[in-house]
């Protein structure tokens, strides 16, 4: 069984996702529009999209027929908080690897 942690991370794992995220960053857009600049078919950007979905990274609304992706920032927030515990760890060892240097 997958944790949050490690569906933010398996999502993230792919150039094709990030460039996605990326894109998104400028605000809310549909999925043809999103397909546009990929050099996929659509039904492969839906298949990175539903992973992006299930991380929690993207959110997607339909209205019509037209399916509007938006990111998710709780979703970078579990990377966040996983990278920046395992940060404040290195730092402590680091900070103690220093104090034994200097003795």
């Amino acid at each position: 069984m997958t944790t949050p942690t490690d569906r933010v991370f398996h999502a993230l794992g792919d150039p094709t996702r990030r460039a996605i995220l990326e894109h998104l960053t400028q605000g809310p857009v549909s999925v043809s529009k999103l397909a546009e600049p990929l050099r996929m078919t659509l039904a492969a950007v839906v298949q990175h999209l539903q992973i992006l979905e299930d991380a929690g990274l993207v959110s997607t609304q339909k209205t019509g027929r037209v399916r509007t992706c938006a990111l998710n920032p709780e979703g970078i927030g579990t990377a966040q908080t996983w990278l920046t515990a395992r940060r404040t760890q290195w730092e402590i060892r680091l900070d103690r690897l220093a104090d034994l240097l200097v003795e």
